[in-house]
C-alpha cells in the first residue's frame, strides 16, 4: 500500500511574529485519552495555576483566559521568540499527568495506568483581524454550553491569569 499523502496530524507552525515583532496569541485545546473526565477538580486546577505562574515568572509565557473542562482544556497562550508551543503543551500535560496519577494511585481507576492524553493538541493562531474577545467569550461560555452550570461564572475551573492583547502585550 502506498504511503499516505497526508500525515496523521497536521504539522505545527513555526513561531510566528508579525512585522512589529509582537508575540502571537494561540487558542489551544487538548483532551484526555478517550475523553475521560479526569480534569475538573481542585488539585488539577491548582497544578495548572502553579504551572502557568511559573511559566510567566521564568520564561514570560503568558496564559490568558482558560477553562478546565472534565475531559479537555481550552486556553489562550502567548510567548516570546523562543516559545515552543509543542514543548510547552507537552510539559503542561506531564505536570497535570503527575497529579492525575497521584490522585488515582489508591483508587485503582481504570485507564490511569495507561495513556492519559489524546495524542497532540489543537491550536489556532489568533490573526491580526480576529476578535480576541469572541474567543474569550467562547471559553467563558463553554461550561454552560456543555450543561455543567447555568451561569458561566459559577464554573470553578476557569479564569484569566492575565489579559492578552492581540498586539502581544500582556497586562498582569
Amino acid at each position: 500500500m502506498p504511503a499516505s499523502k497526508f500525515p496523521r496530524r497536521p504539522p505545527r507552525l513555526p513561531t510566528v511574529f508579525d512585522a512589529h515583532r509582537h508575540a502571537p496569541v494561540y487558542f489551544v485545546t487538548f483532551c484526555t485519552h478517550q475523553r475521560r473526565a479526569w480534569l475538573a477538580q481542585p488539585n488539577i486546577h491548582e497544578a495548572f495555576l502553579l504551572f502557568i505562574q511559573r511559566g510567566w515568572s521564568e520564561r514570560r509565557i503568558a496564559v490568558g483566559r482558560y477553562v478546565i473542562m472534565p475531559d479537555h482544556i481550552h486556553l489562550l497562550v502567548s510567548g516570546g521568540p523562543a516559545f515552543d508551543l509543542s514543548g510547552w503543551v507537552k510539559l503542561l500535560k506531564q505536570c497535570l499527568g503527575k497529579v492525575i496519577r497521584a490522585s488515582h494511585r489508591d483508587a485503582a481507576t481504570p485507564g490511569v495506568a495507561g495513556r492519559l492524553w489524546q495524542e497532540g493538541f489543537f491550536d489556532h493562531l489568533i490573526r491580526r483581524d480576529e476578535n480576541l474577545a469572541s474567543v474569550w467569550e467562547y471559553l467563558r461560555q463553554n461550561p454552560k454550553t456543555a450543561g455543567l452550570t447555568e451561569v458561566p461564572e459559577d464554573w470553578p475551573y476557569q479564569g484569566e491569569f492575565m489579559v492578552l492583547e492581540r498586539t502581544g502585550e500582556h497586562a498582569s
